[in-house]
């Protein structure tokens, strides 16, 4: 057991932070999966993820810490935090020395909206990156992100976990470089987050004239589906709503453009690769529309 990576959780958890141990020298949750988990203590009844198990609690923190040299997860969604993460090119890339870390290219947006860069809680992430803590605003259930703010800038927040300064990895540590507590996600930061097709897609109206009442529920339910998915379930709930709403684009219900348009969004805003959705959207329309080329006249 680490004293330092005890006293780094408690630190932690003293802040309001939500932790969890992840695997020593490793950025993986060491707890259990469901596929193992033995129904008994915190999954009594059912099973419960990382996100849920996560803690302030410094008995339970003390017990964790106490057996093995963990490393610290902060559950972001919980903790009321959204951390912009700012990561480096990957070295096997023979391009990298070329390629703007995502610190250059948050420091490049804020330089372009005419916003200075933002004053709050970071750490010193064990690649070379940033992570710039804030916290989220009232009322809102952001998600996680990824490329949303530009290339090798994701944020985390409900779904995600950042690995906690204190920690280290075999790349090197997470270290804080700046305990200022964190601030309030700045305005500008939180509009380009959530100003998005798959915002608008909850509300809007599929602008066919054929779009049935039940063909328009269908949509809306689906698009916020894949906005809520969780980590790990992300691309398979999107393939799924993609082949269900696919029979709605095949009996001429809905517009192929806006269903592709809103999915691709919903995809991006759960925190999906735009490459990903991409593929996957295509894949679940193409599978579905290919099967419901004939309404049903049952």
């Amino acid at each position: 057991m680490s004293a330092s990576l005890l006293t780094a959780a408690l630190d932690a958890a003293e802040r309001g932070w939500h932790v969890f141990p992840l695997r020593p020298a490793n950025k993986r949750p060491a707890l259990h999966g469901e596929a193992v988990c033995p129904g008994i203590g915190d999954c009594a009844g059912f099973h419960r993820k990382w996100e849920d198990r996560a803690t302030v609690d410094p008995a339970r923190i003390r017990r964790a810490w106490s057996t093995l040299s963990f490393n610290i997860g902060v559950a972001t969604g919980p903790s009321g935090l959204v951390v912009i993460d700012l990561d480096m090119p990957k070295t096997k890339n023979k391009s990298s020395a070329d390629t703007p870390s995502g610190v250059t290219t948050f420091k490049a947006l804020c330089e372009r909206t005419g916003q200075p860069m933002p004053a709050t809680y970071r750490t010193r992430t064990a690649s070379g990156g940033m992570h710039l803590y804030f916290t989220a605003p009232p009322s809102v259930r952001l998600t996680n992100s990824a490329g949303r703010l530009g290339k090798l800038i994701d944020t985390r927040a409900w779904g995600g976990y950042v690995v906690a300064g204190g920690s280290t990895t075999p790349a090197g540590p997470y270290t804080v470089i700046d305990p200022t507590p964190p601030a309030p996600l700045p305005e500008w930061l939180y509009a380009r987050l959530t100003t998005r097709q798959a915002s608008r897609a909850l509300t809007a109206v599929p602008s066919s004239s054929k779009s049935s009442r039940y063909a328009t529920a269908a949509f809306r339910a689906e698009i916020a589906t894949v906005q809520a998915a969780q980590e790990g379930e992300r691309d398979t709930t999107l393939l799924s709503a993609a082949r269900a709403l696919g029979r709605f684009v095949a009996w001429g219900d809905l517009p192929l453009a806006v269903v592709e348009e809103a999915l691709q969004g919903a995809g991006e805003y759960a925190g999906l690769s735009s490459r990903q959705c991409r593929s996957t959207v295509r894949s679940g329309l193409n599978w579905s529309i290919a099967r419901n080329q004939l309404r049903r006249t049952a």
